[in-house]
């Protein structure tokens, strides 16, 4: 006995029926938002024509940087060592390989939720001998609440869009068929944005007296959201 075949599923209309007719719309939202992190990159260097002295130097100074960064204490929330390097530089006339000096790096990462020893600790830190500060680059937490009513903002925005547009017709929404980010079902790759450059604040040897305070004002940030939605409506009157 032949089985009759299962009946097809009903193929998706994308942009409804006369039944029910659909409503595509976007919602976006843009906050602006006090920053609640600032982070600084800190670069020690040393030179020196023999390597063991040049190590020395970087070690003594690698450990001042490190003691001043954490003795502001929980005004630091996270302190990093990022690169190191401790290379030759060779000469460039004569025969031979012949090391002229020694040029030792440490790259250090910051980051503070106290904004008011932000510019005395970077003050300080410039004010060190061969001490690099660059920065302060300005952020929101990742599970910052502002990011949460950006999201919802859009939303609204979608569903009052909606509305409007059903009430142009004389009638109204009457279910959310698709609710998304902007971008979320697209399978390319999101380009790359660099990240901003930050600021080169100090480079040199420690100044004869303690240098004042810099004034840091706290740059806003800009959160952006955006959905895709899609409702259905009762059928209007045309």
């Amino acid at each position: 006995m032949n089985s009759s075949p299962a009946p097809a599923a009903p193929a998706s209309v994308p942009y409804g029926t006369p039944d029910a007719p659909r409503i595509a719309v976007r919602g976006e939202a843009h906050l602006e938002a006090d920053p609640e992190i600032a982070r600084i990159g800190v670069t020690v260097s040393a030179r020196g024509t023999d390597r063991r002295t040049a190590l020395d130097d970087l070690t003594r100074r690698n450990a001042a940087a490190l003691e001043l960064i954490k003795s502001y204490g929980q005004a630091v929330e996270k302190l990093e060592t990022g690169a190191f390097s401790l290379s030759p530089e060779l000469t460039r006339h004569g025969r031979g390989e012949r090391v002229r000096a020694y040029h030792g790096r440490v790259h250090l990462t910051a980051e503070l939720t106290d904004f008011t020893a932000l510019g005395e600790l970077a003050t300080r830190l410039a004010d060190l001998e061969l001490t690099r500060v660059d920065g302060p680059w300005w952020s929101l937490r990742p599970d910052s609440p502002v990011h949460r009513t950006a999201r919802q903002q859009a939303v609204r925005e979608a569903v009052q869009r909606a509305r409007e547009y059903a009430e142009a017709l004389d009638t109204t929404l009457t279910a959310l068929v698709e609710l998304a980010d902007v971008g979320a079902e697209d399978a390319r790759p999101v380009p790359f944005a660099p990240a901003p450059a930050m600021r080169s604040m100090a480079y040199g040897a420690a100044a004869p007296e303690e240098a004042a305070p810099l004034d840091l004002e706290p740059e806003r940030q800009h959160v952006y959201a955006r959905v895709n939605a899609r409702f259905t409506m009762a059928p209007p009157r045309l």
